[in-house]
Order: structure tokens, then sequence, then C-alpha cells
């Protein structure tokens, strides 16, 4: 369900038509950012301490996860690997700040 570029039956897209694309994707991917801080944040008001926020095993769960989706949608495992452990490490510190201000 890919937007096509704007471009004649049979051509090359252009850079700008590409660009175009993954201005699209950027848009529907920081929803999704969103979506899934309200859930973090959800499940952040139910943990007890800073050592259920931080949750290593869970982090490996989700990073395990993650890789195996990856590979089944031909995305590079290590890229999606590295660009989840960035984005629970941001989820962890805006869980932490929070639990701290109570």
């Amino acid at each position: 369900m890919s937007e096509q570029p704007a471009t004649s039956p049979g051509a090359s897209p252009t850079l700008d038509d590409l660009r175009e694309r993954i201005d699209s994707v950027d848009r529907r991917m920081v929803e999704l950012i969103a979506e899934r801080q309200d859930l973090v944040i959800a499940a952040g008001a139910l943990k007890r301490d800073e050592d259920a926020v931080r949750a290593p095993v869970r982090v490996e769960q989700v990073i395990a996860k993650v890789r195996s989706l990856a590979q089944d949608a031909g995305a590079s495992p290590d890229v999606v690997e590295r660009t989840y452990r960035a984005l629970i490490a941001a989820f962890i510190d805006l869980e932490l700040e929070r639990h701290r201000a109570g």
C-alpha cells in the first residue's frame, strides 16, 4: 500500500519524488511514535520504581522481536535494532522524568 511517485508509467522516480515519499513516511512514523509514547506513558504510570522503568529484560525482548519483524519486512535488522535502541532509551528517559516528578 505504498504511494507511487507522480511520474509517468515506466519512468524512474526523480529525487524530488522520492523525497516526497520519504516525507510521507516520516509523517506516518511520527504519528506512530506519538501513539507509542501515549502507551509508554500509560505503562510507566503502572511501574513502581526506576528498575521497572528501565526493564532491561523487556528491552531485549523488544529488540529480538523487532529484529525478527525487520527480517520479515526486508529491512536491515541492524538498522532497526539501532533505531529501536535509541527510541527505547528516549522513552526510558521520558518515563524516568515523569516517575521522578511523581
